[in-house]
């Protein structure tokens, strides 16, 4: 109900306003359509002047000044440090240095062997030319001592052709002869007897001066007694 009240009250209100309007307009001898006798209405001339309003201009706002730039602190750069290089690249470089070193030292050695090679041909050139010589000097002295000793040989009546005997000769480097013994028999004694009788009956042989050419082939040596006469 009070819900309803409120709804109509506002027309009402208006209605009244509206009805009170008439009755004042009917007191005062107004008509709709009619003039009152001996009446001038003067109109009321009511003088308007337009007034443009412009909308006042907005100052532009003034840029506020720049706040003053804060120094930055200064920070130090970091050095640059080297990336870690990958495992697997230092494990290759460590075994390049290794093959690379391997290679290096074998080089080396076999340049080693090579003027090791070089000098052993030489000093084995070198011994056996003075093996040669030696020999070849030993073997002209060794045959001086065998013609002493065929020349000193009486033939036992037992000799027979092919017979030979081999003595074991021992000298002093003066040449003389201070043993004298038969190492391999010809079979007959006769004929051994004879032949480390001419060793004996030289005394002394001639011998090279050097000492250790004599110590070598003339200390003691073999000597295979044939005379050539048996070969007749």
């Amino acid at each position: 109900m009070a819900d309803t009240v409120r709804a109509y009250s506002g027309p009402l209100v208006l209605a009244l306003l509206v009805h009170l309007a008439a009755v004042t307009a009917l007191h005062d001898g107004w008509f709709p359509g009619a003039q009152p006798e001996g009446r001038a209405i003067k109109p009321n001339l009511v003088q308007s002047q337009l007034i443009v309003m412009q909308p006042k201009a907005r100052p532009e706002p003034k840029p506020a000044p720049p706040k003053p730039a804060a120094e930055a602190p200064v920070v130090a750069e970091p050095e640059p440090q080297a990336k870690p290089e990958p495992r697997r690249d230092r494990e290759a470089e460590r075994r390049q240095r290794e093959v690379a070193e391997a290679l290096e030292r074998q080089q080396r050695r076999l340049a080693e062997l090579a003027q090791d090679s070089f000098t052993q041909a030489l000093a084995e050139e070198a011994s056996e030319l003075a093996a040669d010589q030696d020999l070849s000097a030993a073997q002209s002295f060794r045959f001086g001592i065998y013609q002493r000793v065929v020349a000193n040989w009486s033939r036992p009546p037992s000799a027979r052709n092919g017979m030979q005997a081999r003595l074991l000769v021992e000298l002093i480097p003066t040449g003389a002869v201070v043993g004298v013994t038969v190492v391999e028999s010809s079979g007959n004694s006769a004929f051994d007897r004879s032949a480390e009788a001419a060793v004996r009956k030289a005394r002394a042989f001639d011998v090279p001066p050097e000492s250790d050419l004599f110590e070598r082939h003339f200390r003691r040596f073999s000597l295979l007694f044939k005379p050539e006469d048996l070969l007749r």
